[in-house]
């Protein structure tokens, strides 16, 4: 495989939506181009533009004094009439994520030839061509701003376009136009509605080569220009002031921005073997025929998929949306969801080699912890932390709660968005995160458990409660809280066995079965599950944490996976499938992540820029699928533990041959080649360790098969040849 093969996607005409538009991201910055040649639109992005709509000052409600009382009713049967007397106004949603503006360059309208607009998934760079002339963006990874240039466009006219779909009337808005040395300046000032005091200001500074430019009516205008140099910058006024825009020529600005995103993105490259001819076709000619072009598909959504999680990851883990969107209504506030979508999304980090994506999640919550701590004194009156299941990015605070979906009680929080850093831990050794925050943290989780886990059984048994699994309720009940939720047993078995408490984890109840000999969603006999909901919580055990798996606990993987089998897909939304197809992964079976693939693949998820939708036929721009496809097609290739690899777990029909290099196991081991052909029953691998170690490698997940003990020197890179049978 040739791993420096082109990898991008492109267009034969300009997006005629803001969601099909081509993006660029720093983690902080985003663009959104559409590629119009004579009124063009690039929409550009803040991670932490966030507007006031009461939550800014919201905190979690204060309800320790009632904890007991809320126990009692939950174990009586009264969950519901228990929550209400929580619940005293109307559903307080976090402050919604939002465009800063866009820039909009008119220039003559012309007859168009030879046009194409493309991304560079190893550059970050979007380009639109026509007629010998080009139009290039980047978000600057370097030096945090967008970067466009013109070359040879003639007459151009910039503006600050505000006023983008949903945008509020009543904002104050100034845009001014001015003259510098060098060039000139585009400076718009918005004040969000509401007298909040906050508000944002977006910088664009003008700098040409030959030609003449004027300001006027809040507007710059080049003319016979050979190049136009734009360099955008957003200051949300919460945040400190930036430093002053860097003094570099476009040559200099590209080569320091690819110095830090290429090497990210070239560390894991995949090869389906596809025909050429296929690689060739823009992005909306394979998403139109799945099946006629799977493997070239299936290779443009991984890298895509890989290019938008790293772009989009920065300041903040990737929001619903990413770091991306055309609206100021954006759904659920574009907010970053903590109980499944985040952590679907940053899902391959670790293994794809992406840490830059886990230092943004690891900056994340290490900003919301004093917050974590409010929400367990206000919620219980107690120690450690408690997350919230949504969050605007900038607080952490758990007030985002209804009856029908009581997010408040949702305990697990801490625990769950823990665990992907934990992955990068053991996969990196990254030892600062480890000893800074999370080892502190889980033993703040810990600590909660311990104060959090008084009430017990019959049986001696401690019994959790309250309890939520998100965001279900058990089938006929009243309310969504119960006891003993399958997720809040796990992520409370884990955190207290990690931190040496192995007396208090062992009094936790098993996990049930329920009378179809599947792992049921509550161990409560009077919570009985609804299989027809969009969530697998309850597969926790399985999916991430790898506690039920078929080599080490094949009865439960086996009442797991038929609690997988039982699951239905209610409103078909894409993190349910893919939620389904990393489950699958871990329990080895092909045929079922591969329906799960094939759900994604033909139910138009994806919008011609392969960014993603929440529903099918591209109902709500939303990042899920595009960011959680590849860690759906590296677990179908591979699983760790730190003392295991696990080669080809659960490779589906979709992924009968093919190459991948560079992925990252939990056992500080790369895999530095895997390649299979599953019809010729050939696996190849090449294995090279960090530091001396001897790893158990299995192919497949069949326990019966005897798996190979190698010793690796750190450094050297070792050969495994395997055959494959695939039952």
């Amino acid at each position: 495989m040739n791993a420096q093969r082109p990898r991008g996607s492109w267009e034969p005409a300009p997006a005629a939506r803001w969601e099909d538009a081509f993006l660029t991201g720093n983690g902080t910055h985003g663009a959104m181009v559409h590629g119009r040649t004579d009124d063009e639109l690039i929409v550009v992005n803040h991670h932490l533009l966030v507007c006031p709509n009461g939550g800014e000052d919201a905190l979690a409600p204060d309800l320790a004094a009632e904890l007991e009382q809320l126990r009692d009713a939950v174990l009586a049967g009264r969950a519901r009439e228990a929550v209400a007397r929580h619940v005293t106004g109307p559903l307080q949603w976090v402050r919604p994520f939002h465009p800063a503006l866009a820039l909009r360059l008119r220039r003559p309208a012309a007859p168009v030839g030879d046009y194409r607009r493309e991304v560079d998934h190893r550059t970050g760079r979007v380009t639109t061509r026509w007629d010998g002339r080009r139009a290039e963006t980047f978000a600057s990874r370097a030096d945090d701003l967008v970067v466009h240039r013109e070359v040879r466009t003639g007459t151009v006219e910039l503006t600050h376009h505000w006023q983008l779909d949903g945008a509020p009337a009543d904002s104050a808005v100034r845009t001014t136009a001015s003259s510098e040395p060098g060039g000139a300046v585009l400076r718009t000032d918005v004040r969000y509605p509401g007298g909040s005091g906050h508000g944002y200001t977006c910088w664009t500074h003008v700098r040409t080569t030959g030609g003449t430019l004027r300001t006027a009516d809040a507007a710059v205008h080049a003319e016979g220009c050979a190049e136009v140099l734009l360099l955008t910058r957003v200051h949300p006024w919460e945040d400190p002031q930036p430093p002053a825009l860097p003094d570099r020529p476009y040559p200099e600005l590209l080569e320091r921005h690819l110095a830090r995103h290429t090497p990210a993105y070239d560390r894991v490259a995949l090869d389906l073997g596809a025909p050429e001819e296929h690689r060739a076709l823009p992005g909306s000619a394979l998403l139109a025929d799945p099946a006629a072009h799977r493997p070239a598909l299936l290779e443009r959504l991984f890298d895509a998929g890989r290019y938008h999680l790293l772009s989009s990851a920065g300041v903040l883990p990737p929001r619903l949306t990413g770091l991306w969107t055309g609206s100021w209504d954006t759904a659920w506030s574009g907010a970053l969801t903590c109980d499944a979508n985040l952590n679907l999304q940053v899902s391959s980090a670790a293994a794809a080699a992406l840490p830059e994506v886990s230092h943004a999640h690891a900056a994340f919550v290490a900003r919301q912890l004093d917050d974590w701590r409010s929400n367990a004194r206000r919620l219980f009156g107690l120690p450690g932390i408690v997350a919230p299941a949504h969050t605007d990015g900038r607080s952490g605070h758990a007030y985002h709660y209804s009856e029908d979906y009581p997010l408040h009680l949702w305990t697990a929080g801490a625990h769950w968005l823990l665990q992907p850093l934990l992955d990068h831990v053991d996969t990196t050794g990254d030892t600062a995160t480890a000893d800074t925050l999370t080892g502190p943290a889980l033993a703040e989780a810990a600590d909660f458990y311990r104060a959090f886990l008084t009430r017990t059984g019959p049986d001696g048994r401690l019994q959790y409660v309250p309890s939520y699994s998100p965001e279900n309720t058990p089938l006929g009940a009243d309310s969504p809280i119960s006891v003993n939720a399958a997720m809040d047993l796990a992520a409370a078995r884990h955190t207290l066995t990690a931190t040496g408490h192995h007396r208090l984890a062992d009094r936790l109840p098993p996990y049930l079965l329920n009378s179809e000999g599947a792992l049921a969603e509550w161990a409560w006999p009077a919570a009985p599950d609804d299989q027809e909901h969009r969530h697998l919580s309850h597969l926790h055990p399985v999916w991430p944490l790898g506690e039920v798996n078929p080599l080490d606990t094949p009865g439960l993987a086996t009442a797991a996976h038929r609690a997988l089998q039982l699951r239905g897909s209610e409103n078909h939304s894409a993190h349910g499938h893919l939620h389904r197809a990393l489950i699958a992964a871990r329990l080895g079976d092909a045929d079922l992540l591969g329906e799960a693939l094939d759900a994604v693949l033909h139910g138009q998820f994806f919008h011609a820029a392969l960014m993603s939708s929440h529903y099918p036929r591209l109902d709500v721009y939303n990042a899920d699928a595009a960011h959680t496809l590849p860690g759906v097609l590296i677990e179908a290739l591979l699983h760790s533990t730190p003392e295991r690899i696990v080669l080809l777990p659960a490779p589906p029909a979709h992924l009968p041959r093919g190459t991948v290099r560079g992925l990252r196991t939990r056992c500080r081991t790369t895999l530095t080649t895997l390649s299979w052909d599953t019809a010729e029953g050939r696996v190849d691998a090449v294995l090279t360790a960090d530091t001396d170690r001897t790893v158990t490698v299995h192919l497949g997940t069949d326990p019966e098969r005897p798996p190979l003990s190698v010793h690796l020197r750190a450094g050297h890179p070792t050969p495994l040849h395997l055959e494959h049978h695939r039952s």
